[in-house]
């Protein structure tokens, strides 16, 4: 089976680094895609393996592919539409489409193409190649609840700490952690995080023995503390990202129309507003345009409009509160029809007697095919020959 694990050397060096999207992009590209399948798979009632299922088909596939050859929106689609079918929960192609479209703008659907539904399924025969047919994903979750079980303390506290850490694994697929470490490390390095948090100190566990150290030692060996905060340090850096405005479509495209001068606005390279768990805040004002060292309102270096004037005709002023009266246009009078000649009976008419037409001719005795004979003869067939005379029967002796 194949090694879906890679460091972070490998992280910065994919195939969408070496076409030209910074590792900023990339990685903001992969928190949309996977929160687009977390929002669709949750508008379509989908359970969180299904979910979780997508979205490491996500993150695996673009380790050999580019965001300039792929849009991730219909892989994204893709993936969950895979995703759907390894874990017996399936969906029909056109409502995820529907579900999508739902979710998406204009511009971003619009790189689904003329035949959305073609392109996903066409897709999917690439994705299941990438990713080798490797379709069976393990996830944090059951891990998860399996090391809950085995921890002593008050019940309220342990309870809304198994909560926060299962909230940290649905926000770590917008992370690359699924590439990095196996669902058992991602379980204890978050349920380390969600005991900080909530302030839930273990203290003692079922199954301990004089050796361990820690809780987590009796399920994973040899995990370390910097590899427990650098793993929650990762989780953390999506909460402490700033709102900001979304950047370009994938895949990002040059611009065939050049803007004017005072036209021209900074792109933005931050995430949506739907990827930031802060919600960000609108401000509705004009915006301004920098222009050189002054600041100018759009619009400001338009030319102003020429004035036009329009002359009025000689006479009293119309009066404006009623309307004027046009007369309706006159159009010629058309022709008289001409009544249409009689119709004459086939024949002649010679002072007002109808001679019918001369009978057609008889066809000549030439033109006229043969019959057949009555009485044709029978063919001939020729009569078998004689049969041997029987054979003689002699007893047996």
């Amino acid at each position: 089976m194949p090694y879906w694990y890679y460091d972070k050397k490998d992280l910065q060096n994919t195939p969408s680094f070496r076409d030209g999207i910074s590792n900023e992009t990339e990685n903001r590209y992969r928190k949309e895609g996977a929160r687009f399948i977390i929002d669709t798979g949750s508008k379509m009632d989908l359970g969180y393996n299904t979910v979780a299922t997508g979205v490491v088909y996500f993150h695996r596939f673009y380790m050999f592919h580019s965001f300039r050859t792929f849009p991730r929106y219909i892989t994204a689609c893709c993936c969950l539409f895979l995703a759907g079918k390894v874990e017996e929960t399936p969906k029909k192609c056109k409502d995820i489409i529907k579900v999508a479209r739902s979710l998406l703008t204009d511009q971003k659907f619009g790189t689904f193409g003329e035949d959305p539904k073609e392109e996903v399924m066409t897709l999917e025969r690439i994705l299941l190649q990438t990713i080798k047919f490797d379709l069976q994903v393990e996830h944090p979750y059951g891990y998860l609840l399996k090391y809950a079980k085995c921890l002593k303390g008050d019940k309220t506290k342990l309870q809304k700490m198994v909560q926060m850490a299962w909230t940290f694994v649905n926000d770590s697929l917008c992370t690359t952690l699924c590439l990095q470490w196996e669902p058992e490390v991602i379980a204890v390095a978050l349920m380390f995080l969600a005991g900080k948090l909530s302030k839930f100190e273990v203290v003692d566990w079922n199954g301990r023995i004089p050796k361990h150290n820690a809780w987590w030692d009796m399920f994973v060996e040899d995990i370390t503390m910097e590899l427990l905060e650098d793993i929650c340090h990762q989780v953390l850096d999506l909460y402490s990202m700033q709102a900001q405005a979304s950047g370009g479509d994938s895949p990002p495209l040059p611009s065939t129309t050049k803007l004017p001068k005072n036209e021209m606005k900074p792109p933005s390279g931050t995430p949506p507003t739907s990827v930031s768990p802060v919600a960000p805040v609108v401000i509705k004002s004009a915006t301004p345009i920098k222009n050189g060292s002054d600041t100018k309102p759009e619009g400001a270096g338009l030319a102003a409009p020429i004035p036009v004037t329009v002359e009025r005709p000689p006479g009293p002023a119309p009066d404006l509160r009623f309307p004027l009266y046009v007369p309706p246009p006159s159009y010629p009078a058309p022709p008289p029809r001409l009544p249409p000649p009689p119709r004459l009976p086939p024949g002649l008419v010679y002072g007002g007697v109808l001679v019918p037409p001369p009978p057609a001719p008889a066809p000549s005795p030439a033109a006229v095919p043969p019959h057949p004979p009555l009485h044709a003869p029978r063919p001939y067939y020729p009569t078998r020959p004689p049969a041997p005379p029987p054979r003689p029967y002699y007893p047996p002796p």
